[in-house]
């Protein structure tokens, strides 16, 4: 009997853990990268060597598999549309993928759906953002409609006279940039959502998301947070990732405020950084819901199978060696739960890797889990 075969365009580290989630379940995989020296390579079962913005590499990559998935948002979507033409299965969809790559039309479309979002509004010229802070008030956030993550592609103006040097730093013109209003939240938090194909959920539980140069550092599970504003952060992300149409597993971001107020921030149609801590700490992972979702299989019990969890990313400290230095260190503090993605080469701020640790206690667990982090190293050594 033929197993099953899902097709991941891309090759980093989400398509080497979803590759690994699928073996599990009997799936062999097919990833599209660039170079064969990729992170997935080392567990996917075949590897195509190509552009995955290549019309013809995807429709090669279709050929082969039952269904086709993406482990980046920055697929094109002509690329998508193509895959979709060709008769292929394809989780998120075309459509799904349209909406959340315009992160202006992310946000219009969450808030047509009656989800609390920061107010924002399309910005052509410099004079249309010094327009938007006379009515939202200042500071403002412009931000990239396209292709921004990890903090890229946005910029904190805080009055007019920062307008100018903030849209050229965003490369602005007509149909690029859009300006939100600034929310002075007390707080991050994320929920990953998988959605089946046939609209049923597997929720996971609210995480506090701890960012360091607006990279995601620190993930603690379950969020330190009173019970309404946790109904409030699992009812939006529900009703965000519907909105959308998805299908697999959404990262969904949010903000908290002072006042126990839950405002959604954005999606990311894919698995996520903020839901590594499910591998050991739920029943069933992200990784193996979203293989689940794609092919339309039941969803698996999303629940923690300990009191608490904390996953830290291991960042690259500056260029060099991808090998870590200090993983012995790491692996003895106890619990400690090391994924080294296997990156050949280190950049200051490149997620190398992650490590969890789980346990009884949120402030234990955090202390173990930083005493690890601590240890490795990746590039430069005592690189700030």
């Amino acid at each position: 009997m033929k197993a099953p075969t899902l097709g991941i365009l891309g090759g980093g580290q989400l398509a080497k853990m979803t590759a690994q989630a699928a073996s599990r379940l009997g799936v062999e995989t097919t990833i599209v990268e660039r170079t064969a020296d990729c992170p997935a390579r080392a567990v996917a079962t075949h590897c195509i060597v190509g552009d995955w913005n290549d019309p013809a590499v995807a429709l090669r990559l279709a050929a082969e598999v039952d269904v086709v998935t993406l482990e980046s948002e920055f697929v094109e979507l002509a690329v998508l549309r193509a895959i979709e033409a060709s008769g292929r299965a394809l989780f998120p969809s075309a459509r799904t993928l349209a909406l959340i790559q315009d992160k202006f039309a992310q946000k219009q479309t969450v808030a047509s759906a009656g989800l609390p979002v920061a107010d924002s509004v399309a910005v052509d010229s410099p004079d249309d953002v010094r327009k938007a802070g006379a009515e939202f008030g200042w500071p403002l956030v412009l931000k990239r409609r396209r292709n921004a993550y990890d903090g890229k592609g946005n910029a904190t103006v805080r009055d007019p006279a920062g307008v100018a040097a903030a849209w050229t730093a965003l490369s602005g013109g007509p149909g690029q940039l859009y300006v939100e209003r600034f929310v002075p939240f007390a707080g991050e938090l994320a929920v990953i959502v998988a959605r089946g194909r046939d609209g049923r959920e597997s929720v996971y539980p609210v995480v506090e998301s701890v960012q360091r140069e607006h990279i995601c550092h620190e993930v603690v599970a379950p969020a330190p947070i009173d019970s309404e504003v946790a109904a409030q952060a699992l009812a939006h992300a529900r009703a965000a990732v519907a909105a959308l149409d998805g299908v697999g597993a959404f990262g969904v971001e949010l903000f908290a405020t002072a006042a126990g107020r839950v405002l959604v921030n954005e999606l990311a149609p894919r698995v996520h950084n903020s839901g590594h801590y499910s591998i050991e700490a739920c029943v069933c992972s992200q990784f193996e819901n979203h293989v689940r979702a794609v092919f339309g299989w039941p969803l698996g019990d999303p629940r923690l199978v300990t009191r608490a969890a904390c996953m830290i990313n291991l960042l690259g400290a500056g260029p060099g060696s991808g090998e870590p230095q200090g993983l012995a260190a790491a692996l003895a503090v106890s619990g400690a739960n090391v994924h080294v993605y296997g990156k050949r080469q280190s950049q200051h701020g490149r997620k190398m890797g992650h490590l969890t640790v789980v346990g009884d206690d949120v402030a234990e667990v955090r202390g173990r889990a930083r005493r690890a982090a601590a240890a490795i190293v990746f590039g430069a050594a005592g690189a700030t």
